[in-house]
């Protein structure tokens, strides 16, 4: 039995998250019924490295599968690619010692949330970038996600529900930015795992500070209180992307 480590990208605009759901169409099912097709056996059951919600995106998405077959990594990733709809790609293949988990071993990952800040919506951006038709204040943005950056407890920044779902709201965050180039702006964050909803909460808090609806006080106080009133709004998933997994 080998396990392959597999990276993929996806355009999630069309699928209700990652995560295999019985009411909604989602990647994992689509890679698994692929996957099935390709070693003619029944769909197995692919690991996914995060459950990315509805309409996410994900530029180097990870998974790894069990799989008994000598099919090589090459071919794996050319008969995939072959039965996979044109929103999912597969970039690679690797075997995996049998111990490697896409979840589980992964040490940090890397989002990006992208902002599309001309007056004008671009058409051709839809469902892949957050309109937002102002000019942002960088620098404030900026100092205000500096105050991020560590460990703290992040319960100001995740979604209600999305608090049973963990042991402990305290993250670590290892960098964040944001910068603009022309008419688009970028949240670059990284850290080691992240709350429901959690990038797209820190997103929309960012943009209050820029508005001047929030200060860097108020950042402090959700940090210190919890108080998901004192951060933002939570912003579409559109910008959302998983932009790399570390291991």
């Amino acid at each position: 039995m080998r396990n392959l480590k597999v990276f993929i990208s996806y355009n999630g605009a069309a699928y209700h998250g990652f995560q295999r759901q019985d009411n909604a169409i989602t990647v994992q099912e689509v890679l698994e019924k692929a996957l099935g097709k390709l070693l003619k056996i029944p769909p197995p059951t692919v690991y996914g490295c995060s459950r990315t919600d509805a309409g996410v995106h994900a530029r180097r998405f990870c998974f790894n599968a069990h799989i008994d077959s000598s099919i090589p990594c090459d071919g794996f990733v050319k008969g995939m690619n072959t039965l996979l709809p044109r929103d999912i790609a597969v970039l690679s293949c690797e075997d995996a010692d049998e111990e490697f988990h896409a979840r589980y071993c992964a040490k940090g990952k890397e989002y990006v949330y992208l902002i599309r800040t001309k007056p004008q919506r671009d058409v051709f951006l839809q469902n892949l970038a957050y309109h937002y038709p102002y000019k942002p204040d960088i620098a404030a943005m900026n100092r205000a996600a500096h105050l991020l950056v560590g460990e703290h407890d992040f319960a100001a920044f995740c979604r209600a529900e999305g608090k049973s779902r963990v042991k402990s709201t305290v993250r670590t965050i290892y960098d964040i930015s944001v910068t603009q180039r022309e008419d688009m702006c970028e949240l670059r964050i990284s850290g080691n795992g992240f709350l429901y909803n959690m990038v797209r909460i820190v997103a929309g808090t960012l943009l209050y500070v820029s508005e001047g609806r929030r200060t860097e006080d108020d950042i402090m106080d959700a940090l210190e209180s919890g108080n998901r009133a004192l951060g933002g709004v939570t912003l579409p998933p559109d910008g959302l992307y998983l932009n790399e997994v570390f291991y």
